[in-house]
């Protein structure tokens, strides 16, 4: 099972687990994209919004009818968000923390009978570098980030013996097509910065492959989270220079 499969991140995963034998399911809200991804792959298609509990757990009722046993879901929907908690509408704060952030709790809910009758099995959670640091003007992306983190890394525990392993993959800057991060950028210094998704396709499967539980991609992003964890007001208040540059000029 891949969510947000039609593009992007869940697209390439999906294409490279496709080249290693998996059966597919794949979820998206777009039926016209998801529809030529699962055609292209020989794979099932479901049209899902995984911010809707309800239609999560129709889809997966369905699902799991036709495939009691699932060995691998990845949790891959999500949504962009510029903007900071004061100036961003209250609706698209909401659909953040809906879709980034509880779509991956209601699809492990309702897909959770499946993946244990389908153990050995695997839960990877597709997160971002943006849910280890908050220092710009994404607050709500962030923050939706951040609970997908905090899930990811607790249902891990609550999972423990059950036969199903979770893996946590927290993407840096990559450019998709509802990420276009290149295009954020001017300088080819910065846009070198930016990976594709298939580097996030390959790692998610070798992070499968050698039981990583936890994984940066590019690897190099991690000590940007260490500095924030173990510094927060070195980073804080850099961001806030920054800032006041900004208003400055």
């Amino acid at each position: 099972m891949v969510t947000g499969g039609s593009s992007g991140i869940g697209a390439a995963i999906a294409r490279t687990l496709a080249r290693r034998g998996w059966q597919l399911v794949l979820l998206a809200r777009g039926e016209e994209r998801l529809a030529e991804v699962a055609g292209e792959l020989g794979a099932e298609q479901e049209v899902c919004d995984v911010a809707d509990r309800a239609e999560v757990e129709r889809v997966a009722a369905a699902v799991r009818e036709r495939h009691p046993a699932i060995r691998l879901l990845v949790n891959n929907a999500g949504i962009p968000g510029g903007g900071g908690f004061l100036d961003l509408e209250p609706d698209k704060i909401e659909a953040l923390v809906r879709t980034n952030y509880l779509g991956s709790v209601w699809c492990l809910r309702a897909f959770l009978p499946a993946l244990e009758a389908g153990a050995p099995a695997d839960l990877v959670n597709i997160a971002s570098v943006a849910g280890t640091i908050a220092a710009g003007h994404s607050g709500p992306y962030s923050a939706s980030k951040h609970a997908q983190l905090a899930f990811s890394r607790s249902v891990g525990v609550e999972l423990a013996g059950s036969g199903i392993t979770v893996h946590t993959v927290i993407p840096g800057f990559i450019d998709t097509p509802g990420f276009p991060n290149r295009a954020r950028f001017r300088s080819r210094l910065l846009q070198g910065l930016v990976a594709d998704p298939d580097l996030v396709a390959d790692q998610v499967v070798r992070g499968i492959e050698r039981n990583r539980l936890e994984q940066f991609v590019p690897r190099w992003y991690r000590p940007a989270a260490i500095v924030q964890a173990a510094a927060p007001g070195l980073l804080a208040r850099a961001a806030r220079a920054s800032g006041v540059r900004r208003k400055q000029k």
